[in-house]
């Protein structure tokens, strides 16, 4: 009889422990966060913008480079073999010299975006701890680990409206 009573009280002191935890435990999506607070906005437009103009400008190089190719076929015959392989040789060069700048530009933005990430997420960290405090929050977990959740366990919207009043834009440099 001793042993029944004290099994209901375990029970039950283990379901309202269970609900104190579950009561305790929110989520919410990271990258939304990234990709549509304010500072996060700007700062992938400024990003967008870099990657375009560069992409801009390797582009005007590379029809530079294939006008100055169909050149040199039509010069073929005409030049002599070695001041061909010359122009093959300094044609080349500059092909060579345009990948590694592509692949400059793309380092750069992908350092830049990363740059960004992390100062956000550096500034994210004290408005949640805030938040956690406020709202006796003991866990707080990301989105995509969640397999189904209730909808007003997502506290994403109200993250994003402290993030936005306190952080306006990320500096790039």
């Amino acid at each position: 009889m001793k042993f029944n009573k004290f099994l209901i009280v375990l029970f039950f002191l283990f379901i309202s422990n269970q609900q104190l935890m579950a009561d305790n435990v929110y989520y919410l999506d990271f990258k939304f966060i990234l990709n549509e607070s304010n500072a996060g906005k700007k700062a992938q437009k400024s990003l967008k913008n870099k990657l375009e103009k560069g992409i801009e400008g390797i582009k005007s190089k590379e029809k530079n480079i294939q006008e100055e190719e169909k050149k040199l076929i039509q010069q073929k015959k005409i030049i002599s073999e070695e001041e061909y392989k010359k122009k093959v040789s300094g044609l080349r060069s500059k092909v060579s010299s345009l990948q590694k700048e592509r692949n400059t530009l793309l380092e750069s933005v992908a350092k830049q975006r990363n740059k960004a990430k992390n100062e956000l997420l550096k500034n994210l960290n004290p408005i949640m701890k805030d938040y956690m405090k406020e709202k006796n929050i003991r866990l707080v977990i990301d989105k995509k680990q969640v397999l189904l959740g209730d909808d007003k366990l997502d506290i994403t919207k109200d993250i994003i409206s402290l993030l936005n009043s306190k952080l306006k834009s990320i500096n790039l440099n």
